[in-house]
This record gives C-alpha cells, sequence and structure tokens, in this order.
C-alpha cells in the first residue's frame, strides 16, 4: 500500500464499493443493504480515499446536521461511517478524509461536528474530543411509581398523522439544552417522507388538545423474564405529564419486566424515575470539535449574564482557519471572535476548545489535561468560553 491517499467526494458510482468497504468494516449483513445506500442521499456528502491503483480504501460521511446552542441552530458537519480497509490502517487514509471532510464542511458553512467513536485516538489526533456520553439504561420496570391516571390528562396511541406535534414537542424540549439535533434539514425530510412511526408504536399524553408528552418504543419479544421494553424516547413538558407517562411505561410490569431506555439529564420524566436501581446497559461516548471556530462562537446562543473578553491563541492542524490569536468577547445574549495582534498568556489546542465550549470542562481542567497552556496567569478567564454548557446528545448517528 503507498503512503499516500487520494480523497475526493463519491459518487453513485463508488457506492457498491463503499457499502463492501461498511460491511467488512462494521460486519453488516450484505444481504441488509439500505436502498439509501446505493443512491445520492440529499444532506450527506460522502468523502472516499483512494489508493494509487484507484481502490477505495476508506470511507467518511459529513451529516448536515444543526445542533441547539443556547435557543439558536448552528450548522453542524456530524461525522459517521468512517471505515478504513485493514491493508491502509495507520497509512494516514482516515486523516486525510476528514481533513477534506472539515475544509468542505467549512465551505458549506457548517460551524461545529460532533461524532460517534468506534476508538478515541484517531479522532483527537485529529482536533475531536470526547464530551459526553449517550447512556441506555435498564430498570425493573416493576419499580416505577405507581401512578393513578389523572383525568386531565388523554392519553392515546399516536398515528403519523401526529408526528409533526411529536416534532414539535422535541423541539420545544432540545431547543433549551445544548448540543441537541434540532432534526430539521434535508436528512430529517427524508426519513419523514417514510410515513412510518419512529418505533413499534408510539404513545401520546395530552392536556385539553395540546401535546405534553410522548413515548415511542418497541415491544420486543415474549413476556417472560428476559422480555425488554425499549423506549426509543420519553419527552414531557409538565410534571403531570411525565408521572402520566411513566406510569404507562409501568403498567409494563407483567410482561416486559425490563424498561430499556436513553433518558435526558434531569428532564422532566427523568426526575420520576427511579434512577438508583438503573443498571447501564450502553454507553456511546461522543466527541466534539469546532468546524469554524468564530462561526461556532457568533452562531450560537450564550447565558444573558455571561459577560466578558479574553485574549488567547489557538492551534488547529487539520483545520488551519482556526489556527491564530483570539478576542473572545460575550455580551448581552451574543458573543464574537475576532482576530487581535497581541502576544496572548493563554495558548489553547483545538481540543481544549472544544472541551470549553461544550461545557464538558473548566479551564483549569483543560490545563491540567495539557490542551491550554496558561503563562503567568491562571487559566479561569477562558471558562467564559464555557458559559452555556454543558451539552448533551438524544441521537445517535
Amino acid at each position: 500500500m503507498p503512503a499516500t491517499v487520494h480523497v475526493r467526494e463519491l459518487t453513485v458510482d463508488d457506492l457498491d464499493d463503499a457499502w463492501e468497504l461498511n460491511c467488512l468494516a462494521f460486519g453488516s449483513d450484505p444481504q441488509q443493504r439500505h436502498p439509501r445506500t446505493r443512491v445520492d442521499v440529499p444532506g450527506m456528502t460522502r468523502y472516499g480515499a483512494f489508493d494509487d491503483n484507484g481502490r477505495l480504501v476508506g470511507k467518511a460521511v459529513d451529516l448536515h446536521h444543526d445542533q441547539w446552542w443556547g435557543g439558536q441552530a448552528v450548522p453542524a458537519a456530524d461525522v459517521g461511517g468512517v471505515a478504513v480497509a485493514p491493508e491502509a490502517r495507520g497509512r494516514g487514509a482516515a486523516r486525510a478524509m476528514l481533513t477534506a471532510l472539515l475544509r468542505g464542511a467549512n465551505e458549506r458553512g457548517a460551524a461545529l461536528s460532533a461524532l460517534y467513536p468506534t476508538v478515541a485516538a484517531p479522532y483527537r489526533a485529529c482536533g475531536w474530543e470526547a464530551a459526553g456520553v449517550l447512556r441506555t439504561l435498564d430498570l425493573a420496570t416493576a419499580a416505577l411509581p405507581r401512578h393513578r391516571p389523572d383525568p386531565r390528562l388523554t392519553v392515546r396511541a399516536g398515528t403519523p398523522a401526529d408526528l409533526p406535534a411529536v416534532t414539535a414537542l422535541y423541539e420545544r424540549v432540545s431547543r433549551n439544552r445544548n448540543g441537541m439535533l434540532t432534526r430539521r434539514g434535508e436528512l430529517f425530510d427524508v426519513s419523514a417522507a417514510d410515513g412510518g412511526l419512529p418505533g413499534d408504536a408510539l404513545t401520546l399524553i395530552e392536556d385539553g388538545g395540546d401535546l405534553v408528552g410522548y413515548a415511542s418504543w418497541e415491544r420486543g419479544r415474549g413476556y417472560d423474564a428476559n422480555s425488554v421494553l425499549t423506549v426509543d424516547e420519553a419527552l414531557a413538558v409538565t410534571p403531570e405529564a411525565a408521572r402520566e407517562l411513566v406510569g404507562v411505561l409501568g403498567s409494563w410490569a407483567s410482561v416486559a419486566p425490563t424498561l430499556r431506555l436513553c433518558l435526558l439529564d434531569g428532564d422532566a420524566v427523568s426526575t420520576h424515575l427511579p434512577l438508583e436501581s438503573a443498571r447501564e446497559h450502553q454507553r456511546n461516548l461522543w466527541m466534539h470539535r469546532p468546524v469554524d471556530v468564530a462561526r461556532a462562537v457568533a452562531a450560537r446562543g450564550w447565558p444573558a449574564h455571561a459577560r466578558g473578553a479574553v485574549d488567547f491563541a489557538l492551534a488547529d492542524p487539520l483545520a488551519e482557519w482556526n489556527t491564530g490569536t483570539w478576542r473572545l468577547t460575550v455580551a448581552d445574549g451574543a458573543a464574537e471572535l475576532t482576530r487581535v495582534g497581541v502576544e496572548p498568556d493563554l495558548h489553547l489546542n483545538v481540543r481544549g476548545f472544544a472541551l470549553l465550549y461544550a461545557g464538558a470542562a473548566r479551564a483549569q481542567a483543560v490545563a491540567e489535561a495539557g490542551l491550554l497552556h496558561a503563562t503567568g496567569v491562571r487559566p479561569d478567564a477562558l471558562d467564559l468560553l464555557g458559559a452555556g454548557g454543558p451539552a448533551q446528545m438524544l441521537d445517535y448517528f
């Protein structure tokens, strides 16, 4: 295998080879090929790495998502489907693809990027840093608190016609958190066009005709001690709706002893669950990095109480447009980064920027990790960059 690879966007003619590489890397069943892997899909850009003989040896996908930050939708280049042929590993294929992906994402206006790694080290080498974990928990269904149905609320099964209202409630919850996908854009338009429910079934909680809570779930098989009810999502915007949802889920105790679900920290549903008895079924680490630091700062919302300014130098080897000396100014719910010609006391690695921006660590901890160097001053001034955190994610991609 030559030491160099050639990266370009994939065409439809490359997609059969990309599918074969995907099956090899992830152990996918070649017979279970999704129709979207055969055609161009709006809302994503596919990249491939090729050797000197024109053989596809790597693939990566830029997902054109938006993420909520401080109530504002920030354009993102979330990364999925990264695979490298075994003969090409360790030879720079992944780095070359991610460099091209970042450049293309910057050109189309993306500000941020998130991904779920199978191994963190190669992405750290390219500027992403671990910022959170998506946890799937198991609870004993019988341990859920008993609840007498609230006569003021309506509980009913949802249909595809209810999905716009479900999307609106999801947005009502997610837009007030950082890092959550907006579920807007071409990729989600394609999914909505499929016309089906997100799981086996959908349970809705209504108050006076208004949707105030929902749970999408999959029944699974059997009704013995091994039976599991998998809740893909359970969200509510009132405590009454949350209690009603928990009551509905608890009613499965006799035939589904285990409840499996992903939760948001401190949301309405979580506050009614016996989390002390939960067991972690699965954990998916997610990583974050800026695509364009100036855009990432300007596009998001900032806490109204946050105010201040700090100068710092930033190093970003893969995205050279981010490298340089910057002044962060935050006031009145907005912020900006401007280039300055001073010699700052604070020198920040792009991975440290990711940690601070996502609210995953404070500046002192980032300095202790070697991702921030302070000359003659304490690093605390850069806590201003993390004024809006912490970030969370609920979608796996």
